[in-house]
């Protein structure tokens, strides 16, 4: 019973990791990329649709995203979508595909985009934290009843090591983001 609590806040935080990865991903970098446009909705038909279910993303060079609709009619609004969007990217459609030309960041925005780094660092850690909170509680609710205080314990140390090994993971992940967005 204890393993399967520790096999579960493990999977859970290795979740955390994923979702941290993913959020960081939707950082602009200096460096163009698909995961940009993961975020941009578009209303396509009625239906808030994501870009990339409408269109072909790629990246032709390391400054430029190139978003090729598979239906030419919707051009228009993703194009609206983008300008909507946080990103700070401004279109250019030339009728058949729409680029988007990221500029160099500058020292200001890129301290900024450290600070948002840190933010989405500390809200995996937290997630990180409680998930090793409620296995703690499991493991206190058996102690009352099928394992001893020793065995409780113990169980405890492991929990906590495991949460250690996972916020230095956040640690590793939130470093090289920070060094990516820092370099010029």
């Amino acid at each position: 019973m204890p393993q399967s609590i520790k096999k579960s806040a493990e999977e859970r935080m290795d979740k955390a990791i994923s979702a941290l990865k993913r959020d960081l991903s939707t950082l602009r970098a200096g460096r163009a990329t698909p995961a940009l446009l993961d975020r941009v909705q578009v209303e396509y038909y009625g239906a808030m649709t994501p870009v990339n279910q409408l269109a072909n993303v790629n990246t032709p060079d390391s400054r430029t995203i190139l978003i090729q609709p598979w239906d030419k009619t919707s051009l228009s609004a993703i194009e609206k979508a983008i300008m909507k969007s946080d990103l700070g990217l401004t279109p250019s459609n030339d009728g058949s595909t729409i680029r988007l030309v990221i500029p160099m960041l500058t020292e200001e925005r890129r301290t900024e985009l450290v600070k948002f780094t840190k933010k989405f660092g500390e809200e995996a850690k937290v997630a990180i934290r409680n998930i090793r909170r409620d296995a703690n509680d499991d493991i206190k609710k058996l102690e009352k009843s099928d394992i001893s205080e020793d065995e409780s314990r113990r169980h405890q140390d492991d929990i906590q090591k495991t949460t250690d090994k996972f916020i230095a993971e956040v640690e590793r992940v939130l470093s090289a983001k920070e060094k990516d967005i820092m370099e010029v």
